[in-house]
This record gives C-alpha cells, structure tokens and sequence, in this order.
C-alpha cells in the first residue's frame, strides 16, 4: 500500500509539473481541453477550465514579476489535487500516464527563464539580438562607415 502511495504521488508531482509547465507555453491552447476532460471527469468542466485559466493568469502574472514562490504554490495546488485524483480513481492513474507521455512532446525542456535586456549608449551600429540560442550566424556589413571609425577596423 505504501509504494503504491509513493508511486500515485509521484504521478501526481509529474503531472502537476508537466500541467503548469505548459501553462506558461503556447501549447496551452491544444492541451488545455485534454486537462479538462482528464480533470473534471467528465463532471463540472466549465468550474476545471476555469480554474486551469485562473492558475495560468496567476503563473504568468508570478513569472512576469519573478515570484519562483507563488509559481511553487500553483504547482503544489495541482499536485495536490491530482493526488485526490488518483487515489479516489485507481484507473486514473493510467489515463495520467498515458496523458503525460502524450503530452511529453510539448513540454518546454529545461526551465523557463525571464530574461530582461537594455541596449543604451546611444546609436548601435550593428545587429541587436535578443534570445537564448543562437547558431551559425553571418552578418555582412551594410557599407556605411561607422562614425569616429576608420575603414578596416573593428
């Protein structure tokens, strides 16, 4: 009974994380209506959606305002309820399973990370680039002479 418990919470701690996880992508859109229909049980899935698009706004809310805490607790909550889930519905546990391998393609990979940068100084003369990866880039110059510089140097 005991490793079955840890199994269901390890179950419900992966789909927690997976669930708010792409809370905060763009695939919420298509995953949105498969956690509703897995959550409400087919019971009450206008109160679920609700509540999933109250969770969102307030995890996107706490990332824009890197508040790690508030976004732990919205990851608890769902945990938490998942666990009651599964322990009051045995054969949840395998629909969950099935859910999150499903799902698995659409998880953002690592972790989400807020990012904030300034360009200042005055007038940039060359690209600007802001993201996280970049490979295999080639900048040709455009031919106009940076003021203050002379030609041939960088």
């Amino acid at each position: 009974m005991e490793a079955e418990l840890t199994t269901l919470t390890a179950l419900a701690a992966s789909g927690a994380t997976t669930f708010v996880g792409l809370m905060a992508t763009e695939a919420w859109t298509q995953v949105r209506g498969r956690l509703v229909r897995f959550l409400g049980r087919g019971e009450n899935d206008e109160v679920i959606d609700a509540e999933l698009e109250e969770s969102r706004a307030e995890l996107t809310a706490a990332r824009a305002d890197s508040d790690e805490e508030t976004a732990a607790d919205i990851e608890a909550e769902w945990r938490a309820r998942l666990r009651r889930i599964l322990r009051a519905n045995p054969e949840a546990a395998d629909q969950l399973r099935d859910l999150l391998e499903e799902l698995a393609p659409l998880q953002p990979v690592g972790h989400t990370v807020s990012v904030t940068n300034t360009i200042s100084g005055g007038t940039q003369h060359g690209p600007v680039l802001q993201g996280e990866k970049f490979s295999n880039l080639t900048f040709n110059g455009g031919g106009a002479d940076v003021p203050g510089q002379r030609p041939g140097t960088a």
